[in-house]
């Protein structure tokens, strides 16, 4: 009886230490955190104590998705294309901006958040270079299926070694000895077009966006995987599967990634097989010959960790880093290239204009040709095309941050454990930095660079901002010239009637119903 009674007052004991600490992750640090702010004068909507502010998300989505809309056609029956997506669907942010000013907080479930679209702090964020401002932890957990640790989510010394091994495999230098590869996958994917042009006619309307992941994943599976590419394209598929789950999820919701819904158990089986193929794409290369690419550089730099930097401990921890770098440059190195290269499409069959324009310029750079490393500088005018594309509609939805010590930007002081939330797509369409013109389709403002594009360049952040910046930013633009220049030599085309215009969030902006395009020969 006596034990009896001990094993109870241990099991109550448990109980309370959980729920002591339920109720300070629940209410007390969240209250905590924004009472910070509060007495700087920083406020925002009240949360939800377990939601937080989803729900008021939620609806004014849902107000504003239920409002009719219609598809307008110009006079010679072209689809007509608003750009003013952000607006419509993130539409929380710019209600908020009205009622609390340029800075604000709100929450995602227990997910504390300090809005940020005042560009003087931009600036400052972009300026911080200690490791004291680091990704959010959320990355780690909710969207850890696909992201892990790896360099797109993790901070501080950890991230810094993965930079250090990643970074210089992808510079400029290094990005130019690719050329003759994305050429070889780019003229794959446009034999397949020019094949159904021959069997349907003068005329072929061809949904492009799955063509151009399966060409993005067949580059970065030759670049990073180099003989065993074809190993690849079943992780490709798997990580779309995988994204399309967790893009339905809401992070910060307390205990959800652990509840066994239908997605959650989706998602660890998808997990647990991608992680399966990539540790036998290991174990192939430790067998086999130590090709000199990205998947090797990664593997050394691992056992190179291990060996001097102490950061990872043993084999299990090895694997772990080879495995979640290896997913987020998988992710982040296919899927923002081939939507950024549809939206780009997508834009070019809008605007005629542009397209001549661009196509007459790489006639004249390359001809007949397919573009070298060497001609890729003359094209201005499809860079110019490309970096409004990137403006208009940049894959990532916002930048993010946390800090994990107290800091001061612009005069506030951001308390440890507060995350920064940056939208791009509000910085690259306001009207106050960019002109009138803010939303509209004008290369134009590129023709001095990013420097004559904006009032204030860094509110240009399609690749993200200060020390974090995408290592993969020239390969991807280097792809994005390749395979438009060839495009463009080979085929003219306008934006099918059956396109619909419907921008969607699923972790990247892409198209909703995907971009259909007229296509024909030259």
């Amino acid at each position: 009886m006596e034990m009896s009674s001990m094993q109870m007052q241990v099991v109550l004991g448990v109980v309370l230490v959980v729920l002591m600490h339920v109720f300070n992750a629940l209410v007390l640090r969240p209250r905590s955190l924004r009472a910070k702010l509060h007495r700087q004068g920083i406020y925002g909507p009240s949360p939800h104590f377990y939601f937080g502010n989803i729900p008021e998300m939620k609806a004014l989505l849902l107000q504003v998705q239920s409002a009719p809309t219609t598809q307008f056609k110009d006079k010679d029956g072209h689809v007509s294309v608003s750009h003013a997506w952000p607006f419509t669907l993130f539409p929380h942010i710019q209600n908020w901006i009205n009622q609390y000013g340029p800075i604000y907080l709100f929450s995602t479930g227990t997910i504390q958040w300090l809005m940020v679209t005042d560009i003087e702090m931009v600036k400052e964020i972009i300026k911080y270079t200690s490791l004291n401002l680091g990704k959010p932890t959320y990355l780690t957990k909710d969207l850890g299926p696909l992201l892990g640790q790896g360099i797109l989510s993790s901070s501080g010394q950890i991230w810094a070694h993965q930079r250090k091994i990643i970074a210089p495999q992808l510079y400029f230098d290094k990005v130019k000895t690719m050329v003759n590869l994305i050429v070889e996958s780019t003229n794959i994917t446009l034999k397949s077009w020019e094949t159904r042009l021959e069997s349907e006619g003068a005329v072929s309307e061809i949904k492009i966006d799955d063509d151009l992941r399966s060409w993005s994943a067949d580059i970065i599976s030759r670049a990073c995987l180099g003989s065993n590419y074809i190993e690849g394209k079943e992780i490709f598929s798997k990580l779309r599967d995988l994204q399309k789950l967790l893009s339905k999820n809401h992070a910060g919701i307390p205990g959800y990634r652990y509840f066994p819904s239908k997605s959650n158990r989706q998602m660890w089986r998808l997990e647990k097989e991608i992680s399966s193929k990539i540790l036998k794409l290991i174990k192939q290369r430790q067998e086999g010959t130590h090709e000199q690419d990205l998947l090797q550089m990664i593997l050394e730099g691992a056992m190179n960790s291990k060996d001097s930097d102490g950061l990872l401990s043993n084999s299990t921890s090895c694997n772990r880093f080879i495995i979640d770098n290896c997913k987020n440059i998988f992710f982040a190195g296919h899927e923002t290239t081939a939507i950024t290269a549809s939206w780009c499409l997508m834009l070019l069959a809008v605007h005629q204009d542009w397209q001549d324009r661009a196509r007459a310029e790489v006639l004249e750079v390359c001809g007949k040709d397919a573009p070298d490393a060497s001609m890729l500088g003359s094209l201005k005018t499809l860079t110019m095309v490309i970096q409004e594309t990137l403006r208009l509609y940049s894959p990532a939805a916002h930048s993010t941050r946390t800090a994990f010590q107290d800091i001061n930007l612009k005069g506030i002081l951001i308390p440890k454990g507060m995350n920064i939330y940056i939208p791009i797509p509000y910085l690259h369409q306001d009207p106050q930095l960019w002109g009138p013109d803010a939303h509209k389709f004008n290369p134009e403002r590129f023709t001095n660079g990013v420097l004559g594009a904006c009032k204030v360049p860094q509110a240009y952040i399609p690749f993200g901002l200060g020390p974090r910046i995408c290592v993969g930013q020239h390969l991807a633009t280097t792809e994005l010239k390749v395979i438009l220049s060839l495009i463009l030599s080979k085929f003219r085309f306008s934006l099918s009637s059956s396109y619909c215009h419907s921008p969607a969030f699923h972790l990247v902006i892409e198209p909703a119903h995907g971009v259909v395009l007229n296509m024909t020969a030259i």
